[in-house]
């Protein structure tokens, strides 16, 4: 009666030895866009490191690095046709990181400690917030029959721009606005007001299909542009951060007042077609 487990003798006839399997190369372009995934998540755990060193600056620096590594990743992955769900999971992971815990261990280490199990509960909320944001995210990119021009919209505020809109409080200190003893208590109440705000059924505009194709003569005036954007950040950074966050807020009614336009329209032709 043979045993369930035989013995493994390495002397026997090597006919009888286990065969290894051959091993499949892997093209660098599959794994090219986890790689800069998970330097984004480097930046994101960087980040965290340094907000408990109080080193806020390089911190925030930190987590718009992340931020860029994450709007390259998923276009690195379609231009190369290396999509894949691993990549998508790990995607969501980094972000919840960079975007979600990374914030908010910032700004509980900068001020809201003080306001003890308040400033505690703030931080959670904006990170579960995060986490509620990016899970809804993944299960509505399969939602079927959506009109192709919802591609143009987020539902509620994404989580990378959240993050950085997160931080406005502290671009206005480094910029020395004065808010004094008021610094607490608005901080804890817009860092709650930006995490609901990222699980609302706001529409936002989602910018997905911007830059996928660019006029001739659009191109020398971009890479300009690119870069004076680029120069300003590093010699003003927290002028270009608080300038960028403030932009951002105030074109949110302007992404739902074109979002309901788009809607309207739709309701119009299949009134038409009806």
């Amino acid at each position: 009666m043979e045993t369930l487990f035989p013995p493994f003798d390495p002397d026997e006839d090597g006919a009888r030895r286990p065969r290894l399997r051959q091993v499949r190369q892997i093209p660098i372009r599959v794994i090219l866009p986890n790689l800069i995934t998970l330097l984004g998540l480097c930046a994101g755990l960087t980040a965290i490191r340094m907000s408990i060193e109080a080193r806020y600056g390089e911190a925030i620096g930190m987590i718009v690095a992340a931020a860029v590594l994450d709007a390259i990743d998923g276009r690195v992955a379609r231009l190369l046709r290396s999509t894949s769900r691993f990549g998508a999971e790990l995607d969501s992971l980094a972000d919840f990181v960079n975007f979600g815990v990374a914030p908010a261990m910032m700004l509980y280490v900068w001020v809201l400690d003080g306001a003890r199990s308040l400033g505690w509960i703030s931080a959670l909320v904006f990170a579960i917030c995060a986490a509620l944001r990016l899970a809804r995210f993944n299960v509505s990119i399969d939602a079927p029959g959506k009109p192709d021009w919802h591609a143009n919209f987020f539902t509620g505020i994404p989580a990378p721009a959240g993050a950085l809109v997160v931080l406005l409080p502290v671009y206005l200190d480094n910029l020395d606005v004065p808010v004094g003893i008021l610094t607490l208590p608005i901080v804890l109440v817009y860092t709650i007001a930006v995490g609901l705000l990222m699980v609302s059924r706001l529409p936002t505009w989602s910018g997905k299909k911007f830059g996928s194709r660019i006029p001739r003569e659009a191109v020398l005036p971009l890479f300009v542009l690119v870069v004076v954007i680029a120069a300003l950040l590093v010699s003003y950074p927290w002028h270009v951060l608080a300038a960028g966050a403030i932009v951002y807020l105030v074109a949110l009614p302007f992404g739902w007042r074109q979002w309901r336009r788009y809607a309207a329209l739709d309701r119009v032709a299949e009134a038409r077609e009806s």
